[in-house]
């Protein structure tokens, strides 16, 4: 009885180290996926403080970016960038709620110094993916932009 009771417990443990030792069977190698960036998501990575109408232009019609326009209602009225928003800049410290945070938010103006003022004014707010129109709407319409009111 005893030799049995060794045998089966010699087995046990000869399967049980054995089963340590095999080698485990071979498995697909693991997939890692790596994002690849969009031109438009390169694009907002580098947006620089001061942008241009044609980076405003390409990057408006994706609808990544926000435009507000800082100058008062009958600038606005007459010619606006499409889809801008009207924030004047002597309203804007009162309407900061106004001003998305889950979007880069371009200024517009008439010719950039507004809209570099309301950049400023944003920042010390705490905002910090606020970029300037150089040039404001001058540089829009000489880069042959249509306002949206003249069309």
């Amino acid at each position: 009885m005893r030799i049995k009771y060794f045998t089966v417990l010699l087995v046990i443990l000869m399967s049980t180290l054995l089963a340590g030792c095999a080698t485990p069977a071979p498995t697909a190698p693991e997939t890692v996926v790596h994002p690849v960036p969009s031109p438009v998501s390169a694009q907002l990575q580098a947006l620089p403080a001061d942008v241009t109408p044609k980076m405003v232009e390409e990057l408006r019609t994706t609808g990544v970016i926000v435009v507000i326009d800082v100058r008062e209602p009958d600038e606005f009225a007459e010619g606006r960038i499409p889809g801008s928003t009207l924030i004047p800049l002597g309203e804007l410290a009162e309407r900061t709620d106004e001003v998305p945070t889950d979007k880069p938010v371009v200024m517009v103006c008439r010719s950039g110094n507004r809209s570099a003022e309301a950049v400023r004014l944003l920042q010390k707010a705490g905002f910090t993916n606020i970029h300037n129109m150089t040039g404001g709407m001058i540089a829009w319409t000489a880069e042959g932009y249509i306002p949206e009111a003249e069309r």
